[in-house]
């Protein structure tokens, strides 16, 4: 089960041994959130920056490449991040931020990972307590990463399959007038790669946040394989796509960590436009 909802999730904070909580609020482009996390925040949840933490900005594989392994692990361990504890991520509300750290954490070994339905808004609207200030430091936590245990590709992998005929279904989970083309405000090239059709990502949930039902979420897929690509413009709302389909329950699908801004810096790689839905 891939969701938490809040209700469950106050009732875990008050056991013995809660889950270790982890707020990954993020703005696309800034400014960072943790402002806000230190202004309030769930009982005991841990700060994680997606930029600093989740992304390695040092690496040429797209606007927010993977992080080594190493980097990652720290970064866990910090927040207090144990093998064998629970883990439940939470943002604003759309779980864009969240389904990065839940498909990284997932990635890289750990059992056990849940995102909150509706994050910090859908707590604060159930009336649920929060707290401010910044905690004292976790515990060490003892998590070892041990990255590639989902299904990955990479720019070169999926272009040497496109050119052979033999491309997997390509799922471009952006909004669907970067898609086309008609307009890119963040990246320097425009249009999708050849092949893909677009499911944008955001309309698996619905205007709190919170995600579909999972018939609804279904009904936005033309296929139920695990050998389905998705990306987006940096892999971080790829891996909210994946989380839909997890909720839908269908197979986790492959995602292309780099996506559009890592498939664009080879200029030998084939770009379409147009194909608006």
């Amino acid at each position: 089960m891939a969701l938490i909802e809040v209700e469950e999730l106050a009732a875990l904070i008050h056991q013995g041994r809660p889950p270790s909580v982890l707020d990954v609020r993020w703005r696309l482009g800034g400014p960072s959130c943790r402002p806000d996390y230190l202004a309030a925040h769930l009982p005991g949840a841990r700060w994680v920056d997606l930029e600093a933490d989740l992304s390695d900005h040092r690496r040429n594989r797209g606007r927010h490449p993977l992080p080594e392994r190493a980097a990652f692990e720290a970064a866990m361990r910090r927040v207090g991040v144990d093998e064998d504890r629970p883990v439940v991520v939470y943002d604003a509300d759309n779980a864009l931020a969240a389904a990065r750290l839940w498909w990284m954490l997932t990635d890289a070994g750990h059992r056990d990972v849940r995102v909150l339905n509706g994050g910090y808004a859908a707590w604060t609207a159930a009336g649920l307590p929060t707290e401010g200030g910044d905690p004292e430091p976790a515990g060490t936590g003892d998590f070892v990463a041990r990255p590639g245990q989902l299904p990955s590709v990479d720019g070169d992998q999926l272009a040497e399959l496109i050119a052979a005929g033999r491309a997997p279904v390509i799922i471009d989970v952006r909004g669907a007038e970067r898609y086309s083309g008609e307009s890119e405000p963040i990246d320097p090239v425009a249009g999708h790669i050849p092949g893909a059709v677009n499911v944008p990502s955001m309309i698996n949930v619905d205007d709190s946040g919170r995600f579909r039902r999972p018939s609804e979420i279904l009904a936005n897929f033309p296929d139920a394989d695990q050998t389905t690509v998705v990306y987006c413009g940096s892999g971080i709302t790829a891996a909210h796509t994946a989380l839909a389909r997890v909720v839908a329950g269908l197979p986790l699908p492959t995602i292309y960590p780099g996506s559009w801004s890592d498939w664009i810096t080879d200029p030998a790689r084939p770009v379409a436009t147009g194909d608006r839905p």
